[in-house]
């Protein structure tokens, strides 16, 4: 029972050894990479860029998705008419 518990314990504690030594690797990378952006201030223009496009298109893709809760006239208008800006306010809708 103890010989049971001592070889869990020790391939327990091989796991996180080798869990560590990916999180080491993983942070090397990391780093390496960083090292090559503050290198090369273009290289973060264009990640920035990059990562801007892809928030903007996920964005937009989850708005499609939404469901509505409103008429035809909701599903018409979409949040690029310039209708109402965003005033950053709560808008209260009186509904009879």
């Amino acid at each position: 029972m103890a010989a049971e518990r001592d070889d869990l314990a020790h391939k327990g504690l091989e796991h996180l050894q080798a869990a560590a030594r990916e999180v080491i690797q993983a942070t090397r990378t990391l780093l390496d990479a960083a090292e090559e952006l503050v290198e090369d201030p273009t290289a973060v223009q264009d990640l920035v860029g990059n990562l801007a496009t892809v928030a903007s298109a996920a964005a937009a893709r989850m708005r499609a998705a939404m469901p509505h809760d409103g008429g035809d006239a909701d599903r018409d208008s979409g949040p690029d008419d310039g209708d109402d800006p965003d005033d950053g306010r709560v808008h209260r809708i009186q509904v009879s």
